[in-house]
């Protein structure tokens, strides 16, 4: 398997992983890989009025996930979400983005709210 056929497929394992994570936790998966002009978000959750735009990245060591996610990676999902709010957004929403780290024999770290534009 090409190495980007592999991180793929890891993506989307991980993709998996992170949204019954939040099932778990009382959130409702609204959509996977939410595509618009300009970019994609990951996962598209709610948890009453909270709607939030997620971020899920994996790495094989749970050290390189403090390095996963920068800045600019988050103004293109932040771009997304904001074009992807019409759709899933409700009056009187706090709308957020957040970020879900996998690693190998982690349990996935939720980061929330992190952009701040």
């Amino acid at each position: 398997m090409r190495d980007r056929a592999r991180a793929e497929s890891a993506g989307r394992r991980a993709e998996t992983l992170a949204a019954w994570w939040l099932r778990l936790r009382g959130w409702r998966v609204l959509a996977r890989r939410a595509r618009v002009a300009g970019g994609e978000v990951d996962l598209v959750a709610r948890r009453g009025r909270t709607l939030a735009f997620v971020e899920v990245k994996a790495r094989a060591t749970a050290g390189e996930l403090d390095f996963a996610i920068d800045r600019q990676r988050l103004r293109r999902v932040a771009i997304a979400a904001e074009r992807l709010a019409p759709r899933y957004a409700r009056p009187d929403d706090d709308i957020r983005i957040d970020v879900l780290l996998v690693a190998p024999l982690r349990l996935p770290r939720h980061l929330t709210n992190v952009w701040h534009g």
